[in-house]
Formats: structure tokens, sequence, C-alpha cells
């Protein structure tokens, strides 16, 4: 199966800045879309041959996740199952024959850090829910995860110590997420690979200058990651600050 996450940014906005054409070139069995920014109906996108699922924050054009699958799921579920947590339509959860799917849109934890308890909390719940999961089937996680987890995951991780989605309470959770029994299937691959970013600030044309962050990501449970045949960034799609990342995986019954 090919999968694809991305960070749109607004849905409604990546409309207009080619989403449909990249949608459709793509050709993936699911996309997972993070911060859509809107309410299902709000945009004239139905792509033929899609189940489609939509969790959209409480709050008016914010947050928000949306999945779209050719295969059909045995459940779909929202959320955490923690009203802390669930207001913001940050988590979607589709059950397939073999594996889970947990396509999330984690909470940022703002300049100022003034979030950054919320999220700890998060993380901790995030981790047992996910935990719970594996002991059933395999689990995949995609999404903005909004840390970089190594200085390798950066463009200029000295002087962002200690910012947000570079702090070391972001990283250490984020760690404790892996050590739990997941892989980073980009790392998994590719461990040392340089220069590989998904986010880039507006500012200071770091785009252009890939002065940017790895913060999205594909994870696999870890007795499965014999799964993965391969993972990638797709840098070169426009229409968000963020690119698509992909994996292709091959889900298997787990034996025993």
């Amino acid at each position: 199966m090919k999968l694809i996450s991305w960070n749109v940014n607004g849905l409604r906005a990546c409309l207009n800045k080619g989403f449909a054409s990249f949608f459709e070139q793509a050709d993936a069995d699911v996309v997972c879309l993070q911060e859509t920014k809107m309410q299902p109906g709000q945009a004239d996108f139905e792509p033929q041959g899609y189940y489609q699922y939509w969790n959209s924050a409480e709050k008016k054009g914010y947050s928000g996740t949306a999945v779209f699958s050719r295969v059909e799921p045995l459940s779909v579920s929202y959320g955490l199952g923690d009203p802390a947590f669930d207001t913001e339509g940050r988590l979607i959860r589709l059950e397939f024959e073999h594996f889970y799917l947990v396509n999330i849109y984690t909470p940022n934890a703002r300049r100022d850090l003034s979030r950054l308890d919320y999220r700890m909390v998060y993380e901790d719940t995030l981790r047992e829910y996910v935990g719970r999961l594996a002991r059933q089937k395999a689990v995949l996680i995609c999404g903005d995860m909004n840390v970089a987890h190594r200085e390798i995951d950066l463009k200029n991780a000295r002087s962002n110590r200690g910012n947000a989605g570079f702090t070391d309470e972001e990283r250490e959770k984020f760690g404790l997420l892996l050590e739990s029994g997941f892989v980073d299937s980009f790392r998994y691959l590719y461990p040392e690979k340089e220069g590989a970013y998904t986010w880039w600030s507006y500012m200071y044309n770091a785009r252009a200058n890939n002065a940017g962050w790895r913060i999205d990501y594909f994870l696999v449970s870890q007795q499965d990651a014999g799964g993965i045949r391969d993972a990638g960034i797709l840098p070169q799609v426009m229409g968000s600050d963020h690119c698509p990342v992909w994996i292709s995986f091959d889900p298997r019954e787990r034996e025993g």
C-alpha cells in the first residue's frame, strides 16, 4: 500500500495551489491530511473511488484532520477518548484488516511554550493509546508531530535548541514513543540522511535555502517494521509550508 501524509495548512487554500492535481498524480491508496482548517462540505473536493473521513475542530478555521482511503476500513474512530484533547480535531483512527492507521496533528507548544505542559500530557495519552492498539495488530502513525527528534532533523539545531518543536521535553517524549515500540520509517531506511526536511518557515527564504525541519512522520510498530518497503519526502510539492511524506507498506497478518 502507498500512503501519503501532508499538513496542508488550510485545505481550501491548498486546493487553489494545485492540491487536486497532486492528489490525482500521487495515486495513493490512503491520503492523510492535517491542519485542514475547515468543516466537511466547505471545499469542492470529492475524489472518485475514495472513502473520506473528517475530524474538524470546534473552533472554525483551526486545526482539523482528514483521511481519504480507497479501502473501506473496518471501523473509524475520532480523538483519543479524552475531552481535554478531542475538541480540536487532531486524530482519526482507521482500522483495516491487518493494521491500524492513526492520523494525528500534534498540538504546537507555541512560541512562548505556553502550551508545552498541555502537550506533555497529550504525548503521554497518545503513547498509551497507540500502545494498546499495537498489542492487537500493526500500527501506522502519521502526521505533523511538531517535533524534530534529532539534530540531523533540522538545519539550525544549535540556535533552535529550546524553541517550540525542539525543546528537550518534546524530543524526550518523541523518544519515549519510539522506545515504547515504534520506528521512524524514514530513519529506519535512511538513518544518516541530511537535509531531509518537511517544513520550512515562510520567512528568510527558508525553503529556497532548504533551512527546514523534519517534523512530519510515518511511524510503524516495531514488530511490523519488516513491512516497510520504502519511505520518502516530497519537497518539490508546493502548496503549503509543509511538504507531503509517504510510505510504501506491506501489511501482513502477525504470526502467532
